[in-house]
């Protein structure tokens, strides 16, 4: 039987976490002298107090975490914290419907960065940052950092992390899942801060520079501009963005080695690697292109490019060139960079280097297997061994993500029935959602934002957005007879 207590208490320390998070906007909204203060106040108060009440009704439950109840918490847990985010958007007025709220709420928690607000400059600053700030917590996952709070509740996360876990990765930086979660948050928080300072000390606002380092550690791709990156004309800045886009992409047990300056055991990652020499090559070759066919010069055109190509491998999703206006051959391809990710145990989205990198080698193993049936060949990941178990999953989430993309994309393009380009825009923003992207293609591309969707069509986004973020399985185990059965 699922323990639903331990699920409702786990729920209410989120929701606390959140309320704190929220007065953390304040200063930005009293010094701007924004208007928005009394929203931010309300909205961390309803948060905090219904997460304390949650909290205080169920402390005396039973503090077993099994399977269930792992999957349970962090598919409630962030419904919970998602509609909870929507507050600061409806008490300030900035969104005053429901639908919008949500779709932006959920588009920053799950870093897709994808926005139903049209000027977005207007918005007020205490309520620009909280926009900001909901991509930094699930850049991570919220979860996560709870992970780490566990041993003041009596509570052990194991099953909560491996829910969590954005991606499927052996390594391990510690074998106490308490201090991988603080290890983790540790970088994450310090490579956010230094970014900070860089991007301050480069010409930006020292507003700007804190909420852009904010959604680039995340992935996000949230802006403080309506222009998004392509604002900031200084090349240094644009640079800086993307190398950081390129290191929140890897692993963070690489990231960690590289740190300890153990720079063997970076280099001997199978997944880092192809991360590397993808974005190398696809650079190479972009470049090329754009050089040719647009007078831009040599070194706008690399950069425009290397930022383009970095921003959508990592499902960052920040603008400094609409790719879609280059050739439709280019567009093509950035719509298949869509599907990509970057390296599991990031922030980013999407499937992943590392199972596109198993079904590859996988693909060209059974074609070796067809010239030698008896003889046993298996994949190896790092010198290892894939184990059957992995690979059959890995196949199952490719083949279900393939799947959820057609019929998303058929449910949408009857959404999408009076737009001028209805299946385009479709896949488009069916891809970029359920790979928490972004930018899309058609009539949503990276110049264009999600305003226009109708509301059944937002509605059908945000679960998608939800579905990839959670890597389906979490979601969609809900839905399943057999979760609910007793053992």
């Amino acid at each position: 039987m699922v323990n639903l207590g331990i699920v409702a208490n786990v729920i209410g320390v989120l929701l606390v976490i959140l309320g704190g998070f929220m007065l953390t906007t304040l200063p930005f909204s009293l010094y701007y002298d924004a208007h928005d203060s009394l929203a931010i106040v309300l909205s961390a108060l309803l948060s905090s107090s219904v997460g304390f009440l949650a909290w205080f009704f169920t402390k005396n439950a039973s503090k077993k975490i099994g399977k269930r109840e792992g999957f349970l918490i962090v598919s409630s847990g962030w419904l919970s914290v998602s509609f909870f985010s929507t507050f600061p958007y409806l008490f300030s007025g900035v969104l005053p419907e429901l639908s919008n709220a949500i779709f932006e709420s959920v588009s920053g928690l799950t870093t897709t960065g994808a926005s139903v607000i049209n000027d977005i400059e207007a918005m007020p600053k205490g309520i620009l940052f909280w926009r900001s700030l909901t991509q930094w917590i699930g850049g991570m996952g919220i979860i996560v950092l709870t992970v780490a709070l566990f041993p003041l509740l009596g509570i052990g996360g194991v099953e909560l992390f491996v829910a969590e876990a954005p991606g499927p990765t052996s390594d391990k930086i510690h074998p106490r899942i308490k201090e991988t979660a603080k290890r983790l948050w540790f970088i994450y928080l310090g490579l956010t801060a230094f970014l900070m300072l860089v991007l301050w000390l480069e010409g930006m606002t020292f507003y700007d520079a804190v909420n852009h380092g904010l959604t680039t550690m995340a992935t996000g791709g949230f802006s403080t501009k309506n222009a998004s990156i392509a604002y900031f004309s200084n090349p240094l800045i644009q640079y800086t963005i993307a190398l950081f886009m390129f290191i929140a992409g890897i692993n963070y047990t690489i990231i960690y080695f590289s740190l300890k300056r153990n720079f063997k055991k970076v280099w001997s990652s199978d997944e880092f690697k192809t991360y590397v020499i993808l974005i190398l090559v696809l650079t190479s070759i972009v470049t090329f292109i754009v050089y040719h066919i647009t007078d831009n010069g040599l070194e706008q055109s690399f950069r425009d490019t290397i930022f383009q190509v970095i921003s959508i491998i990592t499902t960052t999703g920040f603008v400094s060139a609409d790719y879609t206006s280059w050739t439709p051959a280019i567009t093509i391809v950035f719509f298949i960079l869509l599907f990509l990710g970057a390296c599991a145990g990031s922030t980013s989205g999407g499937v992943k280097i590392i199972r596109h990198l198993v079904i590859f080698k996988n693909t060209f193993l059974e074609l070796k297997r067809l010239l030698h049936p008896k003889a046993i060949i298996r994949v190896k990941v790092d010198k290892k061994i894939v184990a059957p178990r992995i690979l059959t999953h890995i196949l199952v989430f490719i083949l279900l993500y393939l799947l959820t993309f057609v019929v998303g994309s058929i449910v949408m393009t009857v959404v999408f029935s009076d737009f001028e380009q209805p299946l385009i825009t479709a896949i488009g923003a069916v891809a970029t959602s359920l790979g928490n992207v972004g930018p899309s293609i058609g009539e949503l591309g990276p110049v264009d934002n999600f305003a226009k969707v109708p509301m059944i069509g937002k509605w059908v986004l945000i679960f998608l957005m939800l579905l990839g973020r959670l890597e389906l399985f979490t979601i969609l185990i809900l839905f399943t007879p057999f979760f609910w059965k007793h053992n």
